[in-house]
């Protein structure tokens, strides 16, 4: 293989690893909204886990956060507002990849 090869094969294999990282990140992130929203709603147990699984499996119907928020924001109703929803989305994504960063260095 060339130079040019090598390059363009490392290249390709970071890009897949920061596309699967970022999936990992937005997945977890997800359940953690979804625990946190649960905890709003006074779920509890496996019915917390049950309702992060629905978050998460909201996240494929379109590319993009806001189907992930009208799923929260609407099952949330009036018990939260955007801003927090949003400030929430923002937390958990960057403790999603805090903790993705710990799993990998142990």
């Amino acid at each position: 293989m060339s130079t040019f090869e090598n390059r363009e094969a490392a290249f390709e294999n970071k890009f897949a690893h920061d596309a699967e990282m970022q999936f990992k990140a937005e997945a977890r992130r997800n359940k953690l909204l979804g625990l946190w929203a649960a905890g709003l709603m006074g779920k509890a147990g496996a019915d917390a886990e049950a309702y992060a699984k629905e978050v998460i499996a909201s996240d494929f119907e379109e590319a993009g956060d806001e189907d992930v928020y009208r799923k929260v924001s609407g099952d949330l109703g009036d018990k939260a507002e955007e801003t927090e929803i949003r400030s929430k989305m923002v937390a958990f994504l960057a403790e999603a990849k805090a903790q993705l960063m710990t799993e990998i260095k142990d």
